[in-house]
């Protein structure tokens, strides 16, 4: 069986996954607990192989057992949505106030689709094959979780290879891409809360107005950004959100002023490093000023690194399957963060990204991932099953 004959055997799926998908997407499901989501996902799987749950999040391993002993591959999907109303006009489009805008519910089909591809071949397989499927990716650590409770070694062994898809509704339909190295940073953030005495806006002097530190930090850590670090290996900080005083009244000087920020490396040094020097500013700041500050940092993924040998299959794989001009060799990482990290940096593998912007819309115009409007064009699920499918062979052959 060659990977080109098992792209052609997933497009006889292509309709049931998109139907599988359209239904995931009406019922979306926030964070760790995706108990809907699961049961649907579950339905798909019936008769694959072996199911492992999650004890503490809504979480599921399918076990498909080759045809003769060997290594094990892991795949995977993840399940959540995000807090996000949708405003897509899409006659399938959710009405419960959370939406798959980062396409998790095409993640899931493919998942699905590779699940149903290697069951069908499993006498071929010169080991086992692992299928995540997993909530909490947007933030809540669910591939944390999920090795913490082992379920990467539901077949007795720790996996040799590790592989993951990511669609993208601003990249061109049915383009793969990768990079060797970091892929994707380190997302983190921080909550900063300067601490002063309340007074009359008109007698600042009797007061401690925590919101002049607050701004001069703001301004000082994009500062202590690009004169700290290195610019060929970039760090991130923005600034989401500020809070401060009472939108009534312009005449009190407030107690408290905050801000939260996030914050993205590419490399562990750096990750250590902008802790320990936004501290050092931010303490100094507030030393300046006569006031106090409290910092927090948020939990944080790890640089998503891509192993080499990885990388070549992908690449040599997507040639094979589908022919010359489907991958990209990507020249950047991207800033955004990914749960997939914490999986490559114990089992190496490699974590592809594949365009899925609708056809007669303009990629470089295309509302992007997380955007309400984003759209997402199903007819790829069936090449992504095929590519999960034939890693997972190429590396068990």
């Amino acid at each position: 069986m060659s990977y080109a004959d098992l792209a052609k055997e997933a497009n006889q799926y292509s309709n049931v996954l998109s139907e599988i998908r359209r239904e995931l997407h009406q019922i979306p499901e926030f964070g760790l607990q995706t108990p809907n989501t699961l049961a649907r996902v579950l339905e798909s799987l019936h008769g694959l192989g072996e199911i492992t749950l999650g004890t503490s999040i809504t979480s599921a391993v399918l076990h498909i057992k080759g045809g003769q002993p060997g290594p094990t591959v892991l795949l995977r999907a993840d399940m959540d949505a995000l807090a996000v109303v949708e405003d897509t006009g899409l006659d399938f489009a959710s009405t419960n106030g959370f939406m798959h805008a980062c396409g998790h519910d095409l993640h899931m089909a493919i998942g699905i689709g590779a699940a149903h591809l290697i069951a069908t071949h499993k006498d071929e397989l010169k080991g086992d094959v692992i299928i995540w499927f997993q909530p909490g990716e947007e933030g809540h650590g669910g591939a944390d979780v999920m090795l913490e409770e082992n379920m990467h070694l539901v077949t007795g062994q720790m996996p040799i290879a590790a592989f993951g898809i990511h669609v993208f509704s601003s990249y061109p339909k049915g383009l793969f891409g990768s990079r060797v190295g970091p892929l994707m940073a380190a997302a983190g953030g921080m909550t900063v809360t300067f601490k002063g005495a309340g007074g009359h806006g008109s007698m600042p002097w009797l007061s401690k107005d925590p919101i002049s530190p607050m701004a001069e930090a703001m301004s000082a850590l994009q500062t202590m950004v690009n004169k700290r670090f290195s610019a060929f290996d970039p760090v991130v900080i923005n600034i989401g959100w500020v809070k401060a005083g009472d939108d009534h009244t312009e005449n009190v000087i407030p107690e408290i002023a905050s801000f939260g920020a996030t914050i993205r490396t590419f490399s562990v040094e750096n990750t250590e490093k902008i802790k320990r020097y936004s501290i050092e500013l931010l303490e100094g700041i507030a030393k300046a000023h006569g006031v106090e500050v409290e910092i927090k940092f948020l939990p944080s993924t790890k640089v998503l690194m891509n192993d080499e040998e990885s990388i070549k299959r992908v690449e040599r794989v997507i040639n094979e399957a589908f022919g010359p001009g489907r991958y990209w060799n990507m020249p950047d990482p991207i800033a955004g963060g990914e749960d997939f990290a914490s999986v490559v940096d114990v089992i190496p593998g490699a974590f592809v990204f594949m365009g899925a912007c609708p056809e007669g819309i303009d990629p470089a115009t295309a509302s992007t991932n997380h955007s309400n409007k984003a759209l997402f064009d199903d007819s790829i699920l069936a090449d992504g099953s095929a590519l999960l499918a034939s890693l997972a062979f190429d590396v068990l052959k």
